[in-house]
């Protein structure tokens, strides 16, 4: 794909206008600034930056844990979408609270809805997150440069593990300009999963698969060995039963999972109640004879303490194991 060239910093502009008074053109190249300019690729797209950004749009809260860990979440001067609060330390939702909230607006399978001129208004040199109504494409027509999570890029055929969450760690580092502070970090969740994985019971042979029910009754997903959840329930110590199954997410009824019947059930929400959600799957005709439902192994957690591969992801698998441990 042909690389894309983007400037992403109000320096940039600053600078041109001081070459403009001081009698050169505003159309000489800008100078980067220093350790600049940085190229990463996102989605098979090459993205350039001159210098680390200043105005970041955040659309999904995926990014968050991430920004956190290298100490620019002072750069977010907007954010669009939900945060829940579960997902975050005081330090974190501190910050957060800072940040003003454009829209929480979602349709009806939970996909944010917001306006490009809305967007555009606040000025980003870097928007984190694709959303269906405002996409790469649009935003670079106005040179705004857009990352997002490589495994929710569109297309994605990589198989996910915990050593995504550490490159996109380094990614983030990279562009803004925080190579030091991303090792350290990395460090210390590398540290974090270690002892959290010495507490699994590894060889217990128990089975487990991940879901998405729908509250109310209705379809019900499972997700596959192209999903985060497959390595998290590995390191969580048991055999995913849709270890299969090669892709991401797929409709799956009450007899199929029968016919696997997984010891341990792990739910997941994008918000509401979780009690509502769990009766979305347990009440559903012929889920009571479900070893995990008779046996009362099933938890319900966040979506993104799953997916995507994120620092929360390392959370959802401490989750898991303090829940259904060795001496669960």
């Amino acid at each position: 794909m042909k690389a894309t060239r983007l400037a992403v910093t109000t320096a940039t502009t600053v600078l041109a206008l001081l070459v403009a008074a001081c009698g050169g053109s505003a159309d000489e190249p800008a100078t980067a600034a220093p350790g600049y300019p940085v190229t990463v690729t996102n989605c098979g797209v090459e993205v350039t930056f001159d210098a680390a950004p200043e105005r970041v749009v955040l659309l999904k809260s995926a990014a968050v844990p991430y920004l956190h860990a290298l100490g620019v979440m002072d750069r977010v001067t907007a954010r669009a979408g939900q945060y829940p609060s579960e997902y975050y330390d005081a330090g974190t939702l501190a910050e957060l609270d800072r940040i003003p909230l454009l829209t929480d607006k979602t349709d009806t399978s939970g996909h944010l809805q917001i306006s490009k001129e809305v967007v555009i208004s606040q000025e980003p040199d870097l928007v984190l997150g694709e959303v269906d109504n405002l996409s790469r494409d649009t935003l670079s027509a106005v040179d705004i440069p857009l990352l997002e999570e490589p495994a929710m890029c569109p297309d994605n055929t990589a198989t996910p593990s915990f050593d995504d969450i550490y490159r996109q760690l380094e990614t983030y580092g990279r562009v803004f300009g925080r190579e030091t502070e991303a090792a350290t970090a990395v460090d210390a969740l590398q540290q974090r999963m270690a002892k959290i994985q010495a507490e699994a019971s590894t060889a217990s042979g128990r089975t487990a698969a991940v879901l998405y029910p729908t509250v109310g009754g209705g379809t019900t997903y499972a997700y596959g060995t192209a999903s985060m959840a497959h390595p998290q329930l590995e390191a969580a110590g048991f055999r995913n039963v849709f270890g299969d199954t090669p892709e991401r997410v797929f409709e799956v009824t009450v007899e199929e999972l029968l016919g696997r019947n997984p010891d341990v059930l792990i739910l997941l929400h994008s918000d509401g109640d979780p009690a509502a959600v769990e009766q979305g799957l347990t009440g559903l005709p012929g889920a009571e004879k479900l070893n995990a439902v008779r046996d009362g192994n099933v938890l319900t957690q966040l979506f993104n303490f799953t997916e995507p591969p994120t620092p929360l992801s390392i959370d959802g698998l401490e989750r898991i194991v303090q829940r259904f441990g060795a001496d669960s």
